[in-house]
């Protein structure tokens, strides 16, 4: 069962090491223990659904709880604290793409909005009601989740858009294939939502992101159905699929996918090595990437990111050596960690492993085998549990990420995470900041940061802290020239900032694509514009 007020599954548990606690507990003080509320409490906070009935529709207050929120750290307190602003009417679980059109004429007759949902993993802020009187119906299109075609010759899948990533690659590689998109919400997402949010798995440097992996599709919309022809390429004028990329829902709904899959690979195998200084693992993934060399992906954590993860691993005999022996080969207080991958053909792996780690040695990184890599590789997707059990704990942590050309990364890294440690000054508050880059591109590259600060004393005072620091880091995003999000998209904790980077021209020209499908604005309403 999936837990109602956090991440995942209600049986998976990371706890953390007392090394990471005592941690903690000298970077920030001690925590600060939460004041939950139960879920009796919560769902005696679900107001009277203002629908009328439908068969489609469920306004079960569990459900409807359970549909209110995303994963956003504003989501997160609200439904901790039992401050939710407002809450869907009704949820629906449509089967097909008929279904879903049902709901949108359904909507119109009732004048209400609708919210598509997906995985409820959306951490920027798209899940939430709209304000006001009108009723809203979100469509969960979860039970949409079946594989319509392959196409073996051609390598392309055509899936519906409610797939989640584990049955999407069950489906694959039962047949000999992989779309290898694995985002870290990869056991919750959907296939929709990546292509609506423009994701980017952790191994799109070879795989590419959803926008490369998406050819073609259909989605329903207010005023018709959108169908995007599965070509290879075409010259005809502006291409349709990239109006549905990155439309968060304000569109229509996604219904089917056609996405390009690949040859389960021969091999695959994940490598660490850790550099003296940011400086020597910046140049050596910057030059990978511009020399083409085919990995899979590059994750280098920056030295507060390096050690927050060997103290999180906690402290053991292994760890002791390898520190050793890292001193011993000049590695020491500044050292950066890198994660490789390496996929595709024995022969393909052997000439990419060698070609990487050529370069790795040349800016004097040292090589320590697949262990650290394999460790990644079997927590990728279980880091986001570590939110549970960093708050019962007392402790508040958040991610923002950007994206930027190679000679503003350094500067754009230092300004975010001095944002960030100066953000809770006035209250006399430490905040622990740390980053890694990890999509790597030969023109520039992803920065991801992670953000740690103490639960206030109520929720009002936790999600006041929380404003402050996104608000610091999201304009020292913007003052540094890098995208409001290069992954996670907008929702309405990005929105203020989108204009900055599309410009208000191109503001208005998105706004005249939603007016055009949407006229009478039900889908999504305050989302993305």
């Amino acid at each position: 069962m999936r837990r109602w007020n956090g991440w995942g599954d209600e049986s998976v548990n990371v706890e953390l090491p007392e090394s990471a606690i005592e941690f903690l507990k000298n970077e920030l003080g001690p925590g600060n223990k939460p004041q939950d509320i139960s879920l009796d409490k919560a769902l005696s906070n679900v107001p009277a659904s203002r629908l009328p009935e439908h068969q489609l529709i469920n306004t079960d207050p569990l459900e409807r709880l359970r549909h209110a929120v995303g994963q956003s750290f504003g989501d997160w307190n609200a439904i901790r604290s039992g401050t939710i602003p407002t809450y869907p009417d009704g949820v629906a679980f449509p089967l097909n793409e008929q279904e879903v059109r049902e709901l949108l004429q359904f909507a119109k007759k009732i004048d209400a909005h609708i919210v598509p949902y997906g995985g409820g993993t959306s951490v920027v802020g798209h899940l939430a009601a709209l304000k006001g009187d009108k009723p809203t119906i979100t469509v969960d299109v979860s039970r949409m989740n079946k594989l319509l075609d392959l196409n073996e010759e051609g390598c392309l899948a055509q899936f519906q858009a409610g797939i989640k990533g584990p049955d999407l690659e069950a489906a694959l590689q039962a047949k000999g294939f992989t779309l290898g998109h694995f985002p870290q919400s990869f056991e919750y997402s959907t296939l929709g939502g990546w292509i609506v949010t423009r994701s980017a798995g952790q191994q799109s440097l070879k795989y590419g992101r959803i926008e490369q992996l998406f050819v073609g599709g259909e989605m329903e919309t207010p005023v018709g159905s959108l169908e995007i022809s599965n070509l290879p390429a075409s010259a005809a004028g502006p291409n349709l699929r990239e109006f549905v990329l990155g439309s968060e829902g304000r569109l229509g709904i996604v219904t089917k996918a056609t996405v390009k899959i690949s040859p389960l690979p021969e091999m695959e195998q994940f490598y660490s090595a850790f550099f003296p200084t940011p400086e020597q693992g910046m140049a050596a993934i910057r030059k990978i990437a511009q020399q083409g060399i085919p990995l899979s992906m590059m994750r280098l954590s920056l030295p507060e990111e390096t050690i927050s993860t060997l103290t999180m691993a906690g402290e053991s005999k292994v760890l002791t050596l390898l520190d050793k022996w890292l001193k011993m080969n000049g590695v020491n207080e500044q050292k950066c960690m890198l994660v490789y991958g390496v996929t595709g053909s024995k022969k393909s792996v052997k000439s990419s492993l060698y070609q990487a780690q050529s370069i790795i040695k040349k800016y004097k990184g040292v090589l320590v085998g697949t262990k650290p890599g394999q460790q990644w590789v079997k927590n990728r997707f279980r880091s986001p549990y570590l939110r549970n059990s960093l708050w019962q704990e007392g402790y508040a942590v958040d991610t923002l990420e950007t994206a930027t050309t190679w000679n503003r990364v350094p500067e754009t890294i230092q300004s975010i995470e001095s944002a960030l440690r100066e953000g809770l000054q006035d209250i006399n508050e430490n905040v622990f900041a740390y980053t890694h880059l990890s999509h790597i591109y030969p023109h520039g590259s992803s920065i991801y940061t992670t953000y740690l600060f103490r639960i206030g004393d109520d929720p009002d005072e936790t999600k006041r802290r929380w404003e402050k620091l996104k608000k610091a880091a999201s304009e020292a995003i913007v003052k540094n020239g890098g995208t409001i999000s290069h992954q996670h998209g907008v929702g309405t904790d990005h929105r203020p900032y989108l204009e900055n980077e599309k410009t208000k021209l191109g503001m208005e020209m998105i706004r005249s694509l939603c007016h055009t499908l949407d006229p009478e604005q039900r889908m999504n309403n305050d989302k993305l514009i």
